[in-house]
């Protein structure tokens, strides 16, 4: 008895065949990049994300593992416009790193108020939001958007050519600011129709209910078996949260990849516009939320410019550079930033730079602004109200330890590492697995070992961090200057 989970992500899409133990059986994976067709537009087609699906299905049940059930994952919040006839339109625009829609959330904010959208939706509008890139497409993209009828994200749209659903779950409708209200849970229909009039918004479901079971058409195209079960599934982050068992009041979950992903589950809903207050990933749970627009992003933009060398070799020069990176400071804003500043026109800066500078430096440099950016965002998470606990860490980024230690070292937090670090797609397997069996995550993903702060590191860390925090504000004009520089070409 196996379960299939497939995560679509920002660099790659990643599968897994779990079995009923949570030993992972097979996994694969396909590399790809997004689309960048001008500054602050970032993009990917939705059939790329059923292409993927199917190679990585095609590869997994080559291991001859018969599937009870499939989960589905996928980042987000992502706008992915389909006609009535579930066609896709253009590439869907994807999350918080995609800046575009700075004059929509402008305009949305001052026809809905600020503080209203704040309430009702939990999360202030910013480029995390779905509503105002609707509107960028009516603004820019009419055509398109007179055709539009649909919305869906990687999850539901592998959903839906899987089952045939037109489903999307609580969580990702809940960052479909200011379509969601997230005290009634369910979609507000006043400012949802006058942002799309003409939308016909997804049924409601829970990431781990059943979206369907696999078509006839669906079988063929991919291998699986007709009428296996396959649940709604939700955003990428909520689900690598639900594969370490992170989903507790207390809980923080640290995403290293592409980006930085913070999920905290709280006992309410609280009300903070420099994150993101949503609804959890299962009934009567919250969670508030922060994202770096990058993380992993620089750290693979350095080893290009260094010629790509290994990782093993990047961080045991970052190792040998030692606290502070020989004296450099870096703002990890290099595609602005999301949490908590929410600046789309904050740049990437490197401070204290010299001829003796190596890239070890440099890279240990960008692994240290990743770690304070976590402390900004956790400072902001504690001055919310939010009860941190527990920090698991998930991700790529977990491997090779320092990374990890340098942010336990920043923030001063231990972090507890899990035995599986696949990802969010090892989530989605244990929530397809539901549908058959009670498993729990405790017993398939134990804790692996746990990385403590330095006590040493701790005095340095908190001047370096001052500097960090006074560096953004020092620099925002001319950065800002600098991105309309950009624009203009």
């Amino acid at each position: 008895m196996s379960f299939l989970g497939v995560d679509i992500g920002t660099s790659s899409s990643k599968g897994v065949l779990v079995d009923a133990a949570g030993r992972v059986r097979a996994t694969a994976v396909r590399r790809h990049t997004v689309d960048r067709p001008k500054p602050g537009h970032v993009e990917m087609g939705p059939e790329v994300w059923w292409a993927e699906f199917r190679g990585l299905t095609g590869e997994l049940l080559a291991h001859g593992e018969p599937v009870e059930a499939v989960g589905v994952s996928g980042m987000g919040p992502c706008v992915a416009l389909a006609d009535a006839a579930n066609r896709p339109l253009r590439p869907a625009i994807l999350y918080g790193v995609d800046t575009r829609a700075g004059a929509q959330i402008a305009r949305l904010e001052a026809e809905f108020g600020r503080e209203a959208v704040l309430d009702r939706c939990g999360s202030a509008l910013s480029t995390q939001a779905v509503g105002p890139k609707v509107a960028w497409v009516a603004e820019y993209e009419p055509e398109v958007f007179t055709a539009a009828r649909r919305l869906f994200m990687p999850a539901s749209f592998l959903a839906h050519r899987l089952t045939g659903a037109y489903v999307l779950d609580h969580h990702s409708a809940s960052q479909s600011v200011p379509f969601y209200d997230t005290r009634a849970q369910d979609w507000y229909r006043p400012w949802a129709e006058a942002v799309w009039p003409h939308a016909e918004l997804p049924e409601l479901r829970w990431p781990g209910d059943p979206a369907g079971t696999v078509t006839a058409g669906a079988a063929a195209a991919t291998g699986l078996t007709p009428g296996t079960p396959v649940i709604t599934g939700t955003i990428d982050a909520w689900t690598e949260a639900v594969s370490v068992g992170a989903t507790r009041p207390g809980d923080l979950m640290l995403m290293y990849g592409t980006t930085m992903f913070l999920v905290a589950t709280v006992t309410g809903q609280l009300r903070v516009p420099e994150l993101w207050s949503t609804v959890g990933a299962f009934p009567a749970t919250r969670s508030l939320a922060g994202g770096m627009a990058t993380s992993g992003a620089v750290t693979e933009w350095l080893r290009g410019l260094f010629g790509s060398p290994g990782h093993a070799d990047l961080l045991a020069e970052a190792a040998r550079s030692g606290i502070g990176a020989r004296g450099l400071a870096m703002l990890p804003y290099f595609a602005g930033e999301r949490t908590p500043i929410a600046d789309p026109d904050a740049r990437g800066v490197i401070a204290g730079l010299t001829v003796e500078h190596t890239r070890g430096d440099l890279y240990r440099a960008a692994l240290e602004a990743t770690a304070h950016g976590v402390r900004h965002n956790i400072e902001a998470m504690r001055a919310a109200g939010a009860g941190i606990e527990r920090v698991v860490a998930v991700g790529g980024g977990t491997q090779g330890g320092l990374w990890t230690r340098i942010v336990s070292d920043v923030t001063g937090l231990p972090q507890d590492i899990p035995t599986v670090t696949v990802g969010a797609c090892y989530g989605a397997a244990w929530l397809a697995a539901q549908q058959i069996t009670e498993a729990d995550i405790a017993l398939w993903n134990p804790v692996r070992e746990q990385r403590a702060p330095d006590p040493a590191a701790r005095d340095v860390y908190d001047q370096l961090h001052a500097l960090y925090r006074d560096l953004y504000p020092a620099t925002r004009a001319a950065a800002h200057a600098l991105a309309r520089f950009q624009r203009a070409g």
